[in-house]
């Protein structure tokens, strides 16, 4: 048998013009970060290989050149299919230059795909986006004008007489996936990752559409040596390994963390009652803390990117975190969501999972709750987190997760960009306000359709520092405000619209803007 060990530069061989590349990985975490910077280093010397249509089924990169942001070159990559370019800041630009055509898909459906592929079937038949800018009747999950030529990927179809959507899946010719160790045979094993993600369903995909997958490890051990039960990806799916050079710098467990026991799960630590719940730090802290108090005892929960994944830390100072079961729509059940750039990672998790099992547990109805972020709300109460001007951001997971979960609460801050605001003698006090609202009559772009969640008796909140607003009968309602906050000056006049008001308007619970533990646990006592 051949050797399967081979150079990068061996392994980039397989890859030839116009191939569709598979990536594993969210952020850095699973990431193939040496194969993406040799692929790189190979391009800028050669011009080749040219043309690449590129499938991400997560976001890979932190805001910075690593990740799938080191082969975002006009000429390299001609088509992207991925879900939250928003952290890839080269490929995020190149499709607001229209240097590329686009398709952006919930995260879920994209890794649903890969099992299309591999299954043989046409498509992914759903109702997550409907009635969203994923919807052919809006945008259809094209994000730039040039996109808007080319064809469709999503199609409205009715089955027993009710709508869904079917996303028609992306053939792989190669995948980059990666791994901790391989033997000798080419099987996979993933002790140091923090993840599961998508390996064995990538590399399942490509075999299906006669592709080649390549993985990137920490190291080689003797064939069969590797305990069976351990192994991710079996060696008869693998056709080259390639062991990465300076591990600490291009294998690194997540944007932030070369390597710690704690998120592997090797290891668990006392919890450290983190200061976040103490802190008020306007207005993301008061959100966070806001928002803590939709949980309740025994839920099963999703945190989100941005403000949401600050609600563990507010749950762990609380005492919270053995009375329900977080988790991240990274494979992860229980213990303490790690905010950026450690977000995906979890500290004393119960169980890891990988990425597609998780969203098949979403899809279940596992959730009782999901906090999700927001950048801009309608009198409807659809939201929009996936673009913001001409910033493409994606939804990742969110879509998915708002569709299954049994309630949602939308975290956001109530004006944007130079508002400057503090809590003094627990009162919130506007110094500046922002001069962008999020309060909009029309959005940029529909994450969340409100009126579908509203038909269907779907709970949502929306939690910001100055005001709490709930879907009631359909209707955006406010029905909190902070303590301090002018109800004309700092809320209505601050939005585009002006939103029902409940009669029963009541201050935000005084605790929220009081530094300190808020005692949220002795709620559930009694």
């Amino acid at each position: 048998m051949a050797s399967k060990i081979m150079t990068a530069e061996e392994a980039l061989e397989l890859l030839k013009d116009g191939d569709t590349l598979g990536v594993s990985g969210g952020g850095l975490r699973g990431n193939p970060d040496y194969l993406m910077m040799k692929l790189e280093e190979k391009f800028l010397n050669t011009k080749t290989p040219r043309d690449l249509t590129l499938y991400s089924v997560v976001g890979h990169g932190a805001f910075d050149h690593r990740g799938d942001s080191r082969i975002a070159y006009p000429g390299l990559i001609k088509k992207a299919v991925v879900t939250h370019p928003d952290t890839n800041t080269e490929l995020r630009e190149m499709i607001g230059n229209e240097e590329l055509d686009c398709y952006i898909l919930p995260q879920g459906v994209s890794v649903m795909l890969l099992r299309c592929i591999a299954h043989g079937q046409p498509g992914y038949i759903t109702k997550v986006g409907l009635g969203t800018y994923c919807d052919p009747r809006n945008e259809g999950c094209k994000v730039n004008e040039r996109t808007m030529k080319q064809p469709d990927m999503v199609k409205v179809i009715e089955l027993e007489g009710e709508e869904y959507l079917m996303y028609k899946p992306t053939p792989l010719d190669v995948v980059f996936i990666r791994g901790t160790t391989a033997d000798e045979n080419g099987n996979i094993s993933i002790e140091h990752e923090a993840n599961w993600i998508d390996y064995f369903e990538l590399a399942n995909a490509a075999r299906a559409c006669g592709g080649k997958v390549i993985a990137q490890v920490k190291r080689i051990v003797k064939a069969g040596t590797i305990h069976p039960q351990q192994v991710r990806v079996p060696g008869v799916m693998v056709d080259a390994v390639v062991v990465c050079q300076e591990w600490e710098k291009y294998h690194m467990q997540n944007d932030n963390t070369p390597y710690n026991d704690v998120f592997s799960g090797h290891i668990k630590v006392p919890f450290q009652k983190a200061s976040a719940s103490a802190e008020l730090k306007a207005p993301m802290n008061i959100i966070e803390r806001r928002a803590a108090m939709e949980l309740f005892p025994g839920a099963i929960v999703n945190l989100g990117w941005g403000i949401p994944g600050g609600i563990g830390a507010v749950a762990e100072a609380e005492d919270l975190i053995e009375e329900l079961c977080l988790t991240v729509e990274m494979g992860v059940f229980g213990g303490v969501p790690g905010k950026f750039p450690n977000f995906g990672s979890v500290v004393n998790a119960d169980a890891v999972v990988s990425l597609p099992n998780m969203f098949d547990a979403y899809y279940g109805g596992i959730l009782d709750v999901c906090f999700l972020g927001s950048a801009q709300v309608d009198p409807n109460g659809s939201t929009n987190l996936s673009k913001l001007d001409d910033r493409i951001i994606g939804p990742g997971g969110s879509m998915d997760i708002s569709t299954s979960s049994k309630k949602c609460v939308f975290c956001l801050g109530f004006t944007a960009k130079g508002v400057k605001q503090e809590v003094v003698d627990g009162k919130l006090r506007i110094i500046q306000e922002g001069s962008v609202k999020k309060f909009v009559n029309k959005l940029d772009q529909i994450t969340f359709n409100g009126v579908i969640a509203g038909q269907k008796g779907k709970p949502v909140v929306y939690v910001t520092e100055r005001a709490v607003f709930e879907l009631i009968n359909g209707v955006l309602t406010l029905t909190e405000i902070a303590p301090g906050i002018d109800l004309e000056k700092d809320v209505l006049q601050q939005m585009e619209f002006t939103p029902a008001i409940s009669k029963d308007l009541k201050l935000m619970d005084a605790r929220v803007f009081v530094p300190g533990v808020m005692g949220i646990i002795n709620d559930y006592k009694s």
